[in-house]
């Protein structure tokens, strides 16, 4: 058990305090435990890299921390009417295929690679990047317009293609099992 690991499942362990946060309209308190489960994936990031301390532990938990804690900020606002359902129906959509391609690859004893793309990087971008926005904007009181529009785009956008991505390899790896 590494730090990156232990700063990793902090960071999980951060995701109920802020669903907890956003549905009690602490919005402060959500940005706040948003800001620092933002900068603990920077800090576990730099420390693995630059020490040499990654692991296959890691190189799973990270990326399931990164999806708890987006995945349940999207459903949670909105739950909480901040944002569209829409967008929280086609992010946790998204999710919900890959994770299910991941598991159908495993029953078929034909496990799938996992390594994002950089659609797939740039749609976590801007995932937390309307996530951050929404959240500031309710903890502090302003209009986000015209960006939240234009993040939300980038947000649909990205996450389109990313799952078109992401289906076409699966689709192409899954391709290769012999029927009986």
């Amino acid at each position: 058990m590494s730090i990156p690991n232990i700063i990793t499942l902090g960071r999980i362990m951060l995701v109920p305090i802020i669903v907890w946060a956003i549905v009690s309209s602490q919005m402060e308190v959500a940005f706040a435990v948003f800001l620092i489960a933002g900068i603990s994936d920077a800090v576990d990031g730099f420390l693995a890299k630059r020490f040499n301390m990654t692991s296959e532990l890691g190189a799973l938990l990270d990326p399931l921390a990164d999806k708890a804690l987006l995945v349940s900020i999207y459903m949670a606002l909105g739950i909480w009417g901040a944002i569209p359902r829409w967008i929280v129906i086609l992010v946790v959509s998204r999710d919900i295929m890959i994770v299910a391609a991941v598991i159908v690859s495993w029953l078929f004893d034909r496990p799938v690679e996992m390594k994002p793309s950089k659609v797939s990087k740039l749609n976590t971008v801007a995932q937390v990047a309307f996530a951050a926005l929404v959240l500031a904007a309710l903890a502090f009181g302003f209009k986000p317009a015209p960006y939240d529009i234009i993040l939300m785009g980038l947000v649909t956008v990205l996450t389109l293609s990313s799952v078109s991505l992401y289906l076409v390899e699966w689709l192409r790896h899954m391709s290769t099992i012999e029927a009986k």
